[in-house]
């Protein structure tokens, strides 16, 4: 029986259990390692919850322990390390099957007057997201494991994409080196309530999306491919301000080095205006399978 795509409450809501710790159910029927940016997303959720409105998050710096279990609940231990005067810190420990898997320091802020500057903005080419094809329709020519890969992909994910040229993924499947840089179009399916840490888990799940492809594509392949062994070790986002995520939000992606089995990604979001709204930095585990 088909499954429904996700939506944004269903897979980013958590329920509390008791002070200080939330859960979130087990996803169910497409997928058994568990996305990095769904765990992400949830744990700044539950440490959210325990910070007052007027406190927005600007910063989370996360640990990947262990891979993540889809199809298994996980729970959420939130700690108030430190409550200032304008400044909150959290610690979220989030566990599956009684062992710890992500480590999250949030820290949320009181908007503050100060100086400010942008460096870079988004370039004056970049396109409008209502020309751009969807993603299905890009690969509409492709082989069928191609069509497939992207099939599952929009029903696994609660966001609309759009790429600005082809997505090195594509690229791969024929066996050949792309930049190690690309950019796209992102914004939730369904219009969201103006909860402002709802949007900003929204970006901090979708900073997770297609990070490993920079890193990846200068060496014809992919995550995913048999040879490949791939995992994220630590993921940071920066946000710059109030953001909406069900408005189309454009992410550059870079890969800016890679050895010693190891990978480094950077990522920008910016509102259509051009105003940068968050900033990402990722670590991965990126090898050539044995044997």
């Amino acid at each position: 029986m088909p499954v429904d795509p996700p939506t944004v409450e269903g897979l980013l809501g958590v329920r509390p259990t008791g002070p200080h710790r939330y859960e979130a159910p087990g996803q169910q029927g497409l997928i058994e390692r568990g996305f990095g940016g769904v765990v992400v997303g949830r744990a700044l959720r539950a440490a959210g919850s325990s910070v007052g409105s007027g406190r927005p998050v600007h910063s989370i710096h996360g640990h990947f322990l262990r891979p993540a279990d889809a199809a298994a609940p996980t729970r959420f231990q939130v700690t108030p390390v430190r409550d200032g005067a304008t400044v909150s810190l959290r610690q979220v420990v989030s566990e599956q099957h009684g062992k710890e898997i992500f480590l999250l320091t949030a820290s949320f802020e009181v908007p503050q007057e100060g100086w400010a500057h942008q460096v870079p903005r988004l370039g004056a080419a970049a396109t409008d997201p209502a020309d751009l094809p969807t993603p299905l329709e890009q690969v509409a020519e492709a082989d069928e494991t191609v069509r497939r890969w992207w099939t599952r992909l929009a029903r696994l994910h609660p966001v609309d994409l759009r790429f600005e040229g082809e997505p090195p993924r594509s690229a791969a499947h024929r066996g050949e080196p792309a930049p190690p840089h690309h950019r796209f179009w992102v914004r939730a399916r369904e219009p969201l309530p103006a909860d402002p840490l709802l949007h900003h888990c929204v970006v901090a799940y979708a900073s997770d999306m297609m990070l490993l492809s920079t890193a990846l594509a200068p060496h014809a392949t992919m995550f995913g491919a048999p040879e490949v062994t791939a995992a994220s070790l630590d993921h940071a986002v920066w946000f710059h301000g109030a953001v909406r995520a069900d408005e189309w939000l454009c992410y550059e992606q870079e890969s800016s080095w890679a050895a010693d089995g190891r990978a480094l990604c950077h990522g920008r979001f910016f509102e259509r205006s051009g105003r940068l709204v968050a900033t990402v930095a990722q670590e991965a585990m990126v090898r050539r399978r044995a044997g």
